[in-house]
């Protein structure tokens, strides 16, 4: 017991160092706030037009919310990396990891600043649907359910975002493979049209792909009617495994960033 919560006293305190920086320059944030009105005042009004894309009774505008909030935590959290490549370059990574703090402790601390980060992106993504009378459910009970797997998913990307950050080590390199892994990621998800209209290969994928169970989960959460391809839980279960995994794993490569 007494182990678990040393963890956490010093996870949370490399979270407070992350959230000190982001108190500095909100700006950030509140610049990625330009690319999801974009795509559900412009691509969302466009494929709301279009009959045949098999979303049940609810609205396209409705059906891709969720896929674009999934879209925003995944941006906002995969250059997430890139910070640890800068504190490497400004020798903090070096005292972090002479400091008694677990790299465990290093990572999930970072991925809870990440969490917090995918939170803002949520409260502006409901600023918009509101915006634009978008329906989507405001019980406090989804509440909770949206910003707990906004949370995880923004965890889960920020700690892959870290893993690509320990092995590629430079920020050219790592700005390359960010730019060329998101895309992909997005169009491999059932973000904004549904699995079943995928070919087989591409369904398989997506199968594979996080972002899907981010987006099913918030699919079922934010919206009256919303059907999702797995349970709640199942969901979640996937985003808290493939998490865990991605802890591990950058945990045992993050002294690699000073070699």
């Amino acid at each position: 017991m007494n182990a678990t919560v040393d963890f956490l006293v010093k996870s949370l305190a490399i979270a407070q160092m992350e959230l000190k920086k982001l108190l500095r320059d909100p700006m950030e944030l509140f610049s990625r706030a330009v690319q999801p009105v974009l795509w559900l005042a412009v691509f969302g009004q466009v494929f709301s037009q279009v009959r045949g894309i098999p979303i049940g009774n609810i609205s396209y505008l409705a059906f891709m919310t969720p896929g674009i909030l999934a879209q925003s935590v995944l941006f906002s959290a995969i250059f997430y990396g890139i910070a640890v490549i800068w504190e490497r370059d400004l020798g903090i990574v070096h005292k972090l990891l002479v400091s008694p703090s677990p790299r465990s402790a290093l990572v999930f601390g970072k991925a809870i600043a990440a969490g917090f980060r995918g939170l803002v992106q949520a409260a502006i993504i409901y600023l918009i649907a509101f915006a634009m009378h978008i329906p989507i459910r405001t019980g406090p009970v989804p509440v909770l359910g949206v910003l707990a797997a906004v949370a995880l998913g923004s965890a889960v990307f920020a700690t892959f975002s870290l893993i690509i950050a320990c092995l590629v080590k430079t920020r050219e390199r790592f700005m390359g493979i960010g730019q060329v892994i998101t895309m992909p990621l997005f169009f491999a998800s059932n973000a904004i049209y549904p699995l079943s209209l995928m070919p087989d290969w591409l369904r398989a994928v997506a199968r594979l792909n996080p972002l899907t169970y981010l987006v099913d989960a918030l699919r079922m959460l934010m919206i009256a009617g919303g059907q999702g391809t797995h349970s709640l839980a199942a969901n979640f279960a996937v985003l808290g495994g493939v998490f865990a995994v991605f802890v591990m794993i950058a945990a045992r490569l993050y002294p690699t960033l000073i070699e």
